[in-house]
């Protein structure tokens, strides 16, 4: 093996974070707050948020369903079965619930705004914002950034919502367990800052990320159709890995 080509392998993925720190930082410095602006990040919002819901629904309540069997089917062979609520709330606040809505949210909508800006850049829609003195990188990048920001931890409050949907459907219509022990387990076991709280940090961390991410893969693609391609595959190869890491180093330091 090529020693050189080895160390090049090891050096870019940091030079890819460096660039990628680089283009953040510098979206962040040229942010500026009019009301165009305002306008373009409810409308990026409603793009990336309002029409994620179906699968956010969707799969929050199959998860919800698919936990509390799990869950339920092996309580009950310890006699703890009515602790199944404790388990399934605390298990989607704190980590399922930011986990997986980002990682759906990169797969649904941070690959469209990657495809959407990779598409631009291949048109030449970017230089011809250029042209006429608009900075693309205030009109392009800055309102998914936030849209993403804002979207996340909304949806990730309605993921958390359907799959206890989905725990209540279970649990309470389908096993039987009195509504009273089920909520009462949950309120008892749940605590607001540390739990839910924390899930919420989380989601907001992972938004910004997601969105970042799918932007930044936008922004440096090939001007190519299989550059456009390749670039929405990254995004969610990228998000997903750095999501699961970042989700552990942020329960250690809260825990």
């Amino acid at each position: 093996m090529d020693p050189q080509s080895s160390g090049s392998r090891l050096t870019r993925p940091i030079a890819r974070l460096g660039h990628a720190v680089v283009f953040l930082l510098t979206a962040l410095g040229r942010m500026r707050f009019t009301s165009l602006q305002l306008g373009e990040v409810l409308r990026q919002t409603y793009f990336v948020g309002v029409r994620s819901l179906i699968i956010i629904i969707t799969c929050g309540f199959f998860v919800g369903l698919v936990l509390t069997l799990q869950t339920y089917d092996t309580l009950t062979r310890f006699g703890a079965g009515d602790a199944v609520s404790t388990v399934l709330s605390l298990s989607l606040f704190r980590e399922l619930g930011p986990v997986l809505t980002a990682i759906l949210f990169a797969g649904r909508a941070g690959t469209s705004m990657t495809a959407e800006i990779g598409l631009m850049k291949a048109t030449e829609q970017l230089d011809a914002l250029d042209l006429m003195a608009i900075d693309p990188m205030e009109r392009i990048v800055q309102p998914r950034l936030l849209a993403g920001l804002i979207a996340v931890p909304v949806l990730t409050l309605i993921f958390n919502m359907t799959a206890l949907l989905g725990g209540v459907v279970f649990g309470i219509f389908m096993m039987g367990i009195d509504s009273n022990v089920f909520w009462g387990n949950m309120q008892n076991s749940v605590e607001l800052g540390r739990d839910f709280g924390g899930g919420m940090i989380k989601a907001v961390v992972f938004g910004f990320l997601a969105s970042w991410l799918a932007v930044y893969y936008g922004w440096t693609c090939k001007p190519t159709g299989e550059g456009v391609a390749l670039a929405t595959t990254q995004t969610v190869i990228a998000t997903a890995i750095t999501v699961l890491l970042l989700d552990f180093v942020l329960t250690a330091m809260m825990l």
